[in-house]
């Protein structure tokens, strides 16, 4: 059985965790939980690194329980957040838990045989019947007000940028989070709970209440992975257009596939250890190759697409694959007319568009190029890019300028691809 904490270890994925943790995992199969909040229904790669410790620790022999936060999710948890999040009903809740459930089957066994099959729990389920009277009495009792206060995520919403404060039902979720932990090690012998780096002081109300509430005779423990940021200290996972998502409805495998090929070297090697499940020595061997030739970019291709496998599927990264060679290798007619109107617009994205009419159709391609859409400034530059093999439409060279460009030539009925050399791309969206 492989050592947990030193596989975390050695790919970056600790940065805390209480004292007795390694001998705990080193000593019997461990009943370990991660708790998120279904606040969409998607989970985004900001979260991969929790899912990641979970597959991880399955993979070591131990049983990993995803929580959803169906009652927590309701109120909103202060950690690392400057202002009180939204509420979610029930219907919104149940959705989001399903949809997450299905993202998260893709990292963990759920149908394993083995005692170590993973589990999902949602905390609303032992919640939705338990009264403000009884918690206050049997939850409340055991964390003084003066503990709560001292936690760090508190403090900053006290003492921050934060003008209104902290509202009682964010500052109760601490004991909610705890009686959590409480719950799953009487029901589900959990005694180890994984997070960010910024649960800590949740985490560790968890294991005091646990403490306080059945002895000191009894441990359990917490571990945390760091806070993944980009190597310029920015948050990881943001663009300027928002979140990646791991749901391709919300962000398309192009434009995932895209994120990671993008990222910077150092954050390639960071990455690669943190996001997928290939082992050191394959992952030091692709270290050294990118070191000999940076501009081959072999570590940022093999994340991108292992991770996109991870999260998608081996179709979805061959269609990426695909998609990126539009724009920057060889590819076909039949190549842009598989693409999804979504990756279409996705690959686009920033180049020159210009919208014409329907009823501008049928015109021959040096007045619908020129005077239509001003992909050439002249009807002159474009004659002599025709004749040199320079012009192409939907990746077919026009060789005629005078052939009709009509409705049939549509890309999802309603796209015209043109291309003057071997870069500068138009895209022409037809109303």
């Amino acid at each position: 059985m492989k050592n947990f904490v030193e596989e975390l270890k050695w790919r970056g994925m600790l940065a805390q965790m209480m004292p007795g943790t390694e001998e705990l995992l080193q000593k019997e199969m461990v009943t370990a939980y991660l708790g998120t909040d279904p606040t969409a229904d998607s989970l985004h790669i900001g979260h991969l690194c929790g899912i990641m410790m979970l597959r991880h620790l399955q993979r070591c022999g131990h049983r990993p329980v995803i929580l959803v936060g169906g009652a927590t999710g309701m109120i909103g948890d202060p950690s690392g957040k400057s202002q009180e999040r939204n509420l979610l009903n029930n219907e919104t809740l149940y959705h989001n838990q399903e949809c997450i459930k299905k993202q998260v089957a893709k990292f963990l066994d759920f149908e394993s045989k083995e005692p170590n099959a993973a589990l999902m729990v949602n905390n609303y389920d032992w919640m939705k019947d338990f009264t403000f009277l009884d918690f206050a009495r049997e939850v409340g009792k055991h964390i003084t007000v003066n503990y709560m206060m001292a936690k760090e995520s508190v403090q900053q919403r006290l003492n921050g940028t934060a003008r209104d404060g902290l509202s009682f039902t964010e500052f109760t979720y601490q004991l909610l989070q705890g009686y959590d932990f409480l719950y799953l090690y009487q029901h589900y012998g959990v005694k180890l709970q994984l997070g960010g780096n910024d649960q800590w002081g949740n985490m560790t109300t968890g294991t005091e209440l646990i403490r306080r509430t059945l002895g000191n005779e009894v441990e359990t423990f917490a571990l945390t992975c760091p806070l993944i940021t980009k190597s310029d200290g920015k948050k990881f996972g943001k663009t300027e257009s928002g979140n990646i998502w791991l749901d391709p409805v919300r962000t398309t495998p192009y434009k995932f596939y895209q994120f990671w090929l993008n990222v910077s070297d150092d954050d390639a090697e960071r990455y690669i250890k943190i996001f997928t499940s290939l082992e050191k020595d394959v992952i030091d061997a692709l270290i050294e190759e990118h070191k000999q030739d940076p501009g081959r970019r072999v570590l940022q291709k093999r994340l991108a697409e292992e991770v996109t496998v991870l999260v998608h599927s081996k179709e979805a990264l061959d269609t990426a694959i695909e998609a990126s060679n539009i724009l920057f290798g060889k590819s076909t007619k039949e190549g842009l007319e598989k693409l999804d109107e979504q990756t279409l617009l996705d690959v686009f994205d920033g180049v020159p568009q210009f919208e014409i009419s329907k009823d501008q159709l049928g015109q021959p391609a040096i007045e619908l190029l020129t005077t239509v859409a001003p992909v050439f400034p002249s009807k002159g530059e474009m004659r002599k890019m025709v004749q040199g093999g320079g012009v192409s439409l939907n990746k077919e060279k026009i060789t005629d300028q005078n052939r009709a460009i009509t409705a049939e030539d549509m890309i999802d009925g309603k796209y015209l691809l043109a291309q003057k050399g071997k870069k500068n791309y138009y895209l022409l969206i037809v109303k």
